[in-house]
């Protein structure tokens, strides 16, 4: 693998301006900064509240006691439901909407891409913004947290949230252990095409999410804190910085100012 090399702000926002195509590939880092939970951490849910994630995300276990997996979604959307955007989730959206940005292909689950603005949005694991009944099959779409929250007090057996038609269980379309994750075909198409590739918040060591920067040999831009794995490539660059603290620099200079 080439050198990994450091990349000053106003550097950034130059490969940014000169680019055609630029793609963002997002994790937890760029939602912990919201104050969205991290699961694993040390204070996270995982560990707080004493969730086993084998079981809180494991398909076959949900369809035979969803209760567990809707214990840990009632903690998680009380956490998540006032939750704003962050600086860099609303620059990314900017960026798009003045035709920078091409996509956004996202690792998490908690819908502040969409709600920052931004409308090209692959969510490989999935999200609360969607369920599907696990009884009758009837599909819900455009949900909020409110939604949820809702759903899990009036059903017949709360917290489970149950479908309207027929009283089955309602499953978010998150993507659980054992299924495949979502759009992963046009993720890759959205990498292979860029010809810059932002990871945020990103160490890139869950797949099949840490396979998609082997698509490209464009440059690559790691702002991340902590050890990230990079692939070979002639322009590969890790800053270790917070994120909205970096990007409200690379905003100035791309004269983008304050992104709603």
């Amino acid at each position: 693998m080439g050198k990994i090399l450091s990349l000053e702000a106003e550097r950034c926002a130059e490969m940014i301006r000169n680019a055609n195509t630029v793609v963002a590939l997002t994790g937890a880092g760029i939602s912990t900064a919201a104050g969205i939970p991290d699961f694993r951490g040390p204070r996270g849910l995982y560990v707080t509240r004493r969730y086993d994630p084998e079981m809180v995300f494991e398909i076959r276990w949900f369809h035979r006691t969803p209760e567990y997996f809707y214990e840990f979604s009632r903690d998680f959307v009380a956490a998540v439901r006032e939750i704003r955007p962050t600086f860099t989730h609303r620059f990314l959206a900017a960026l798009e909407q003045q035709g920078r940005l091409s996509g956004v292909i996202t690792q998490n689950i908690d819908m502040l891409h969409q709600l920052a603005g931004s409308r090209r949005v692959v969510e490989l694991h999935g999200s609360y913004r969607s369920a599907t009944c696990t009884g009758c099959g009837r599909r819900y779409r455009d949900l909020s947290y409110q939604w949820w929250e809702k759903a899990m007090l009036s059903g017949p057996s709360p917290p489970v949230a149950a479908c309207a038609s027929c009283n089955g269980a309602l499953k978010p379309d998150i993507v659980f252990f054992g299924e495949l994750v979502n759009g992963f075909a046009q993720a890759e198409q959205l990498v292979a095409r860029c010809d810059l590739l932002l990871v945020l918040g990103s160490t890139l060591q869950v797949t099949p999410a840490s396979y998609l920067p082997y698509g490209t040999q464009a440059p690559i831009i790691v702002v991340n804190r902590g050890e990230v794995t990079l692939p070979p490539g002639p322009e590969r660059y890790l800053v270790e910085e917070d994120l909205d603290a970096y990007f409200r620099q690379v905003a100035g200079f791309l004269g983008i100012g304050q992104p709603r």
